[in-house]
């Protein structure tokens, strides 16, 4: 196993610093869409179950919580891992 690349140099820190928060932005949209996806493929319906609503079984409406979790863990450690790596490689140039 690797050890872990850190983002190197007073520059490359300040610099990941608003680009992050636009990648957590964008992926944050971007898991949005895939877990809808996932859902829709999954459920076939449209909506996704929401905590509160009567509509679904306590069963959906905890899967649908695991799933969207894992989606999202998933997404926001690519985007981050994407963003380290692009803002180091330009901060090496």
């Amino acid at each position: 196993m690797r050890p872990e690349v850190q983002v190197s140099g007073t520059l490359a820190k300040i610099a990941y610093k608003p680009v992050g928060l636009v990648f957590s932005v964008l992926g944050g949209i971007l898991a949005s869409f895939l877990f809808g996806q996932l859902w829709k493929r999954i459920s076939d319906e449209d909506d996704v179950p929401e905590a509160t609503s009567e509509e679904y079984g306590t069963r959906e409406v905890l899967v649908a919580a695991v799933l969207q979790g894992a989606v999202f863990g998933l997404v926001k450690a690519a985007v981050d891992r994407a963003g380290m790596k692009g803002v180091r490689k330009l901060a090496e140039s």
